[in-house]
């Protein structure tokens, strides 16, 4: 729905008008726009990249195997259809919500009497939850300690250790390779030092935390396949494998420790081995680690039986993703007139918000954690640029757009009702749905809930809000107030997290946070500290922070939904139709008819693009 004010603005001109409001950003409109901005970014690079590439095929010269190029050809084209579509998509989200803020920033009150969320401003700093991250010092003389291998138990995780990794053994490095240590914590380091102190020796293997926090980041500077290829070649090299007879007694537990490593990977960090150049590598080292240490076959099989189940269980989800998103963009398409509402196909808040943490904890779990700073990275994109080569995010994207989704869902549903009872009474039903949605820890659907309660199509519905149960509504904003950085949000999502980690029961220990927040922390916290020292040195305290945020989410990704699934209500919240922007600004005139002189210009103006006369 585009305001006849704001209507010639192109990007560049909207991005300078948001930034004049966007001090500091802070509604939960503000924080979707800004992660849907990074999103698209994102986006546009792959364009890029991809559209090189076709150009590349079409001069190659395949020859005879003209079969051949038709087949790569085409292959490409088709990513290239499917990323221009969400390119597309993510575009017109982007203009339509940065309009809109830009229309509420101008606006400076609510369209309504109930107080709206998003539109209260705070003048304090933003809060850090991050603590300190390592800054250049440079009044301060740096303690510098070149350590080698450690042995720490693998129990002890980020929590255990609030200031940070810490690492006290005897050194096997030259100074040229050491590790910076402060205060006992490793604060940076060489990429060198760093990808050394990864290695299993014969008595060593890195502590686990280590291991998420520089796989996590590492990728910032090297790809995971020359990783794992580096990783290899410094086994060889330094246990000898490579000679014709290999002593096992020497080796030690180099074999076990290796195992261990391969297994962290794949397990923490699955989706690097959909890359083939990984799993050829894996194979190598495993088939060579197996014919010294035949005893660890079982061990490796089952390694391997559990990434593939892992990469295959991913496969069937992109799979059955892709039905339900063809089927629902189908549907709304159509754009047909509703012969039902959600209140009809579930009458029970409960049930629904029960639904709806099913949808959330499947698409939450299936994102890799490495995705979050791959999401950010600002990769510089060249001719030399392979789309292979170029960092996945499309899990994080999937989830984001069901928050959008969900918003849409709720807008449409209001506005499809002519009768001012029958909006009225989905509009609370879905007030008791975000209730419930808090009482299970369900933050994301909360959000999406009261987001699209607040988008302009329902907000300005005033004889409808009139007889809406305000207590209801001023309960959930209260929860989503943005001053303080968020501040009653926080202390919620704290209060779920201490019950999550007591809880014995299922239903508790779920937490499902506010997902682009917890995004925009994490690009704050990417883009606010140097991921390089001034000595060249890698930032590892920034990588460990990064990591502490991240392995957070990951516990909560691994909880298993413990509510029955209704097949008929999942069906109907993923896949039924939602109005485009125009469509719903159209039924919303039609629910309650323009009442100020720039509604009226709007709703003239949608009806001669549509031919309504």
């Amino acid at each position: 729905m585009e305001d006849p004010g704001f209507r010639s603005l192109g990007r560049q001109q909207l991005e300078s008008e948001l930034r004049k409001i966007r001090e500091p950003s802070a509604d939960l409109f503000g924080i979707q726009l800004e992660v849907t901005f990074r999103l698209l970014e994102a986006e546009k690079r792959k364009l890029a990249v991809l559209q090189s590439e076709l150009g590349q095929l079409n001069n190659n010269d395949y020859g005879h195997d003209v079969a051949q190029k038709r087949a790569a050809i085409g292959q490409i084209q088709s990513s290239v259809t499917r990323f221009q579509l969400n390119y597309n998509r993510l575009e017109q989200e982007y203009k339509v919500a940065a309009m809109g803020m830009i229309k509420r920033q101008h606006k400076r009150g609510s369209s309504r009497s109930q107080p709206a969320i998003g539109l209260k401003q705070t003048s304090k700093s933003r809060p850090s939850i991050f603590g300190t991250i390592a800054k250049e010092k440079p009044n301060k003389k740096e303690k510098r300690l070149s350590v080698g291998p450690q042995m720490i138990s693998l129990s002890r995780m980020f929590d255990l250790r609030p200031s940070g990794y810490d690492s006290q053994v005897p050194s096997h490095y030259t100074e040229d390779e050491a590790l910076i240590f402060e205060e006992g914590n490793l604060m940076a380091g060489s990429l060198e030092a760093l990808i050394q102190h990864l290695v299993p020796t014969t008595n060593y293997h890195p502590d686990r935390t280590y291991v998420f926090a520089f796989l996590l980041s590492s990728r910032l500077y090297i790809k995971p396949h020359i990783l794992l290829k580096e990783v290899c070649q410094i086994c060889v090299f330094q246990q000898n494998l490579a000679e014709d007879e290999i002593n096992q007694e020497k080796l030690g537990t180099f074999g076990p420790n290796i195992l261990q490593l391969l297994g962290e990977w794949t397990e923490m960090f699955p989706y690097d081995f959909r890359d083939d150049r990984m799993m050829k590598q894996l194979k190598e080292i495993t088939q060579r680690i197996i014919s010294i240490y035949p005893e660890l076959q079982t061990d490796f099989a089952s390694l391997t039986h559990n990434l593939i189940n892992k990469l295959s269980s991913l496969h069937k989800y992109e799979e059955e993703l892709s039905k339900i998103n063809t089927e629902a963009v189908r549907k709304s398409s159509i754009q047909e007139v509703p012969t039902t509402d959600i209140t009809e196909i579930c009458p029970s808040p409960l049930e629904c918000a029960q639904q709806l943490t099913h949808i959330e904890l499947e698409r939450l779990g299936q994102i890799g954690p490495e995705e979050f700073v791959q999401a950010f990275a600002k990769e510089p994109v060249s001719s030399e640029t392979s789309f292979k080569d170029m960092k996945k995010t499309s899990n994080l994207e999937a989830y984001v757009n069901w928050f959008n989704r969900l918003s849409y869902l709720v807008t449409t549903e209001i506005c499809s009702h002519l009768k001012k009872k029958n909006r009225v009474k989905v509009i609370e039903y879905f007030l008791d749905v975000g209730k419930e949605c808090i009482n299970i820890g369900n933050f994301n659907s909360l959000i999406a809930i009261i987001a699209g309660l607040n988008m302009s199509q329902v907000s300005r519905l005033k004889k409808t809000w009139a007889k809406v149960n305000t207590a209801k509504f001023e309960i959930l904003e209260h929860q989503m107030d943005p001053s303080n950085n968020f501040g009653s949000y926080r202390s919620c999502l704290k209060a779920a997290m201490w019950r999550s980690e007591g809880a014995t029961n299922a239903r508790e220990k779920i937490v499902i946070p506010f997902f682009s927040l917890f995004v925009k922390d994490l690009y704050f916290l990417n883009e606010g500290h140097s991921s390089k020292l001034e000595n060249g040195n890698i930032n590892f305290e920034k990588f460990w922070q990064l990591a502490k945020q991240i392995s957070g989410l990951v516990t909560w990704q691994q909880v298993q939904c413990p509510f029955e699934k209704k097949a008929d209500v999942l069906h109907y919240i993923l896949t039924n139709p939602v109005f485009s922007e125009s469509n719903l600004s159209l039924a919303s005139f039609e629910c309650e008819a323009p009442f100020s002189k720039n509604e009226k210009e709007r709703h003239k103006d949608l009806k001669s693009k549509v031919g309504i006369s």
